[in-house]
């Protein structure tokens, strides 16, 4: 598992010292301890980072002391009262020092605000009053987003935020860089968290950004659709029939205004996940999978190959007609955002897609599916019931505690992941790589005892993906248990290091000493066997 380190622990495999940034001067010998004189150059954020941050401050106290004189000025009145007339001196002096202050404190945090890539660790030192230092360990590093909000990107800029397994905040932001520095140091850190070899003869060299092949786009109008046929629409126009009846009988409009709420709300909603899903794209490339996304307010995560601790396929009834599915993610560090819908965009692998674009999306999740029939396994998890597919499901004798989804409820088992599937009308597949188990816990209640069965669920980061196998047999469930607990052991000692790399290519030194990844090997889910995928599982 990875995650936040503000040292290296025991027992840690040691990191390879990482070549300077690009420019970067050797450290003074006074700012640097003996045997450090590789590391890199402390670097500052672009000058204008404080002001695209905190624009929101400048524009309040500017209609803080603004607007009065704005509309005494159209209403063709005084600026001033004659009370205060002789006072308008002192207060634009007062107005003047605020601003004053705002844009010094703007300042030193700019110049207190410095960034490090050295020694196997990203480093940030912040505040200037209270001094901060946060870093992460560069293969410990579960995604790396660029962010560029609305303002950020009129100036060009971009905020990197790189995402550890502490199941929190960022370990690192960085806001703002020019893009293409942004682009460039994420292809850097991108390559020594996969692990990389550096060109000894030319160790200042940058990583070049490694080449992508778009997978699939979600176009404008299927993204639409999703909106008008989600729940959401379906309870507000459910809600709407009832006032219309509550009104009717009763003789009082009254309940339309309970509507009002309803409808802001929704709208709202809609505009977020339109804006957040707006031009969706997925892509491969070397340094894992390239996700961009937004509308005014655009973002392009990267996520490692293997850093991906459990996925979920749902498909709700309105979209069944229409062959559409949702893939959801749970990433560490993704767990605790700032605001629910950054956490909801950001923990979209697909937003609204047909089958073929869920299997190319799984081929790029888990290159190697673990299973000679990967198309009828993975199939049967979408829309199978019973035994189809190898599954297990729910025993007949359970059936009044699921008597639409005992058919549907059950687990198959590859040579790389755990497959759950559930609900007959919501329909939902969790996919579960084996090294990501971290624990396991058996629920029986008093009715599941009654008729002799219970769930299994399994612990991972957290997320929008509970993986939970619903109503198993009781001896199939305690069988399961065990079995699952010896696949993920055996799994974890498969994966030796978390430079994903290393796990892919052994002999990383023939990769070349241009910094070059390996090339993409993930295609259509269909076309991949355990033979062709020996050694291509990402840890």
């Amino acid at each position: 598992m990875g995650g936040a380190a503000a040292a290296p622990q025991p027992g840690d495999t040691p990191q390879p010292t990482n070549a300077p940034q690009p420019g970067s001067a050797p450290q003074p010998a006074s700012a640097s301890q003996p045997g450090s004189a590789s590391d890199g150059e402390w670097l500052r954020v672009h000058p204008a980072s404080p002001f695209v941050r905190g624009w929101v401050a400048l524009a309040a106290i500017g209609f803080f002391f603004g607007r009065d004189i704005f509309e005494r000025s159209l209403q063709g009145r005084p600026v001033f009262e004659e009370e205060v007339a002789g006072r308008a001196s002192w207060l634009l002096a007062g107005g003047a020092m605020v601003l004053l202050v705002s844009v010094l404190g703007f300042l030193l945090t700019w110049y207190f605000t410095k960034y490090q890539v050295s020694g196997g660790y990203v480093r940030v030192n912040t505040g200037f009053l209270f001094r901060q230092q946060r870093q992460a360990r560069l293969d410990r590093v579960q995604a790396i987003d660029i962010e560029q909000p609305l303002l950020a990107r009129i100036f060009g800029l971009a905020e990197l935020k790189f995402e550890v397994a502490d199941a929190g905040e960022s370990a690192v932001r960085l806001a703002y860089l020019k893009i293409d520095e942004a682009r460039q140091l994420r292809a850097t850190i991108l390559a020594r968290a996969a692990g990389v070899p550096i060109n000894p003869a030319h160790p200042e060299e940058p990583s070049p950004e490694a080449p992508e092949y778009q997978i699939l786009s979600v176009p404008p109008q299927r993204l639409v659709g999703s909106l008008l046929l989600s729940e959401q629409s379906f309870f507000v126009v459910l809600g709407g029939i009832a006032s219309v009846v509550l009104a009717a009988a009763t003789d009082s409009q009254t309940f339309y205004l309970y509507l009002i709420p309803a409808a802001l709300g929704l709208a709202a909603s809609y505009w977020g996940l339109f804006n957040k899903g707006y031009n969706f794209t997925a892509a491969i490339s070397p340094d894992g999978i390239r996700l961009r996304y937004g509308l005014l307010d655009t973002q392009a995560q990267t996520l490692p190959p293997g850093r991906i601790q459990a996925l979920k396929v749902s498909q709700p009834p309105l979209w069944r007609p229409l062959g559409w599915y949702r893939m959801q993610v749970n990433v560490a560090g993704y767990g605790v955002v700032e605001n629910a819908g950054e956490g909801s965009a950001r923990t979209t692998l697909l937003p609204v897609g047909t089958l073929a674009d869920v299997m190319a999306m799984l081929a790029l999740v888990l290159p190697d599916p673990g299973t000679p029939q990967p198309a009828a396994v993975f199939g049967a998890g979408l829309t199978g019931l019973d035994s189809d597919g190898g599954f297990v499901s729910t025993p007949p004798r359970a059936r009044w505690l699921a008597p639409l989804g005992w058919r549907r409820n059950g687990f198959a088992a590859t040579d790389t992941a755990l497959l759950l599937r559930s609900g007959r009308w919501w329909r939902q597949l969790v996919v579960v790589p084996h090294q990501r188990t971290q624990s396991m816990a058996l629920h029986q209640g008093p009715l599941a005892r009654r008729f002799g069965v219970a769930d299994l669920i399994l612990h991972t980061t957290p997320g929008p993906v509970v993986p939970r196998l619903v109503q198993a047999g009781r001896d199939t469930a305690l069988a399961l248990f065990d079995e699952q607990s010896a696949r993920a052991r055996l799994a974890r000692k498969r994966q030796t290091t978390e430079q994903w790399l290393r796990q892919v290519v052994p002999e990383a030194s023939a990769i070349g000493a241009g910094g070059a990844g390996p090339q993409p090997v993930a295609g259509p889910l269909e076309s991949h066997t355990p033979q062709q995928q020996e050694g291509g599982q990402h840890g």
